[in-house]
Order: C-alpha cells, then sequence, then structure tokens
C-alpha cells in the first residue's frame, strides 16, 4: 500500500493537489502564506531569507523585489539542498549560501527587507541574529520575523526557545528595529487544532515520510518509517474536519492570549 501511494503522489496533478490540501490542514502554515501574500507588497529591492531552507517564500515576493537571496546555517545547508530535490515539482530550491551560525556573510546596510521564518527558535543566541539581522538591512528597511510561541517540538535537538509578541518586540528594538505590526497565527482553538491534528499525522498515521515526499518538513532529517496506510481514511477526514472547526471557533469564540506563532515587521530607524 505505501508503494501505491508512492506511485499515486508521483503524478504531478495529484501531488499537486495533495500539497494544497495538506497546506491548508497545516493551520500554522496556511495563516503564514496568508500573511506573507499580504505583507509581499510592501517589499522592495534586494531582498534576504535568513534560514531560507529551500526557499519556500520566493515566488510571493519575486513580483515585488529585485533579487532574493537566501542564506542557510552551513550545518543545514546539505540538509535543506537535498530537501529541495526531494521538493522537484513545488516552489522550491537550495539556499545561494550558507553562514557559520555567527556573522551573516553581507555588508552592513546591503538589503531593503530581510526575512526570517521560524529561524529564532533554532539558534541558541537569537538577540545576535536578530542584531545581524538588523546590520545588513538598509535604514528604513523592512524586517519581516516570524518565531512560534506555541509549537511542538521539531528538528530536534537544535529546538531551544518559544517567543511572545513582547519578547519579539524587545530584541528588534534592542538591535535599533522599530515594530510596526504584530500579527497572531491562528488563536486558542487554532493551537489546540493544530496540535490534535500533528498527533493524527505524526503518532497514529506515521505521516512524516509522506509529508517529506509532498515537500514538506524540509528541515527535518528524513523519516525511514512509512505511513500506517490502514489509518488514512480515518485520519485525513478527521484532520480536515479539525482544521475547519478551529477556523470557525476562532472567530466565535477569539482568545486573543493563545496563537501557534507571531509574525512582526520592524523599520530600521
Amino acid at each position: 500500500m505505501a508503494g501505491i501511494l508512492g506511485k499515486v503522489l508521483g503524478i504531478p496533478g495529484v501531488k499537486a493537489a495533495a500539497r494544497s490540501t495538506a497546506d491548508w490542514v497545516d493551520l500554522q502554515w496556511a495563516y503564514l502564506i496568508e500573511q506573507l501574500v499580504a505583507i509581499a507588497p510592501k517589499t522592495h529591492g534586494k531582498m534576504l531569507d535568513v534560514g531560507c531552507g529551500d526557499c519556500p517564500y520566493e515566488h510571493i515576493f519575486l513580483p515585488y523585489v529585485e533579487s532574493y537571496t537566501g542564506v542557510e546555517h552551513e550545518a543545514t545547508f546539505a540538509l535543506t539542498t537535498a530537501a529541495a530535490g526531494r521538493a522537484a515539482g513545488r516552489a522550491g530550491r537550495p539556499p545561494d549560501l550558507s553562514y557559520d551560525g555567527d556573522r551573516l556573510p553581507f555588508g552592513d546596510e546591503t538589503f531593503d527587507c530581510v526575512l526570517s521564518v521560524q529561524v529564532l527558535e533554532h539558534t541558541p543566541h537569537p538577540d545576535n541574529l536578530v542584531a545581524e539581522m538588523a546590520r545588513v538591512l538598509k535604514k528604513g528597511g523592512l524586517l519581516i520575523l516570524n518565531a512560534p510561541f506555541s509549537f511542538r517540538l521539531h528538528e530536534e535537538p537544535h529546538d531551544y526557545f518559544r517567543y511572545t509578541p513582547h519578547g519579539l518586540a524587545e530584541m528588534c528594538k534592542r538591535s535599533g528595529l522599530r515594530v510596526t505590526e504584530v500579527l497572531p497565527q491562528g488563536l486558542l482553538f487554532s493551537v489546540l487544532g493544530h496540535k490534535l491534528n500533528s498527533f493524527l499525522a505524526f503518532r497514529v498515521a506515521n505521516m512524516g515520510a509522506l509529508m517529506q515526499d509532498m515537500g514538506k518538513l524540509g528541515h527535518e532529517g528524513r523519516e525511514a518509517r512509512g505511513p500506517r496506510t490502514w489509518t488514512l481514511p480515518l485520519v485525513l477526514p478527521a484532520m480536515l474536519g479539525v482544521s475547519a472547526a478551529a477556523r470557525v471557533f476562532d472567530k466565535v469564540a477569539p482568545d486573543p492570549t493563545e496563537s501557534l506563532s507571531y509574525l512582526v515587521t520592524a523599520e530600521k530607524v
């Protein structure tokens, strides 16, 4: 059965449809993409993606910027390059450059915009990284910074922190950046729904390898186990229902003290 699934996913149209459905079910991803699409028209000039992985957001910003450079930590450079290869058929490519985790390999005030999505939790010195992003950003430039608040352990053992919007704002302030917008990615029911769906996907159905075949989980090591295919007729509809219910209940009974992640935009002053 696992072999049949692999062959089915090898069909371009089927793989694209499966990826689109998985993106909608993945609440954190869906909210993130929605927010990035809304912010993209504010970007311009030269853009840097710090901790870019396989550059999955490049296509969102290319209509607005003149260049898009992806830089990745040298310890994961090879891993993300391999992930981009596995993700053939969707927006994704290897990083342009690697860095040592200390200093970004660019001069002061090189970029008009800097993007960093779910990277801060993986660095043991997040203040230093924010300061480096501010250093390479031009005066008046835009920083787009995303970090998790309530999220599962991932990319272990290099998963160190979770962030409140106030903590993100304080780090930006210390680096000479003025926060202009703070956006939550889902509220209480999205947090609950995402955690339940993660349990169903990873613990019940063992869908890690299946999701990697669709181009997801690019930073994580290759999952050797195949899915429990007998669970999929039950698990997949349940996950769709959970994601739909979470969206509805977040609107009906919003709790602004909970979120999966926060996205902040900041200007270099």
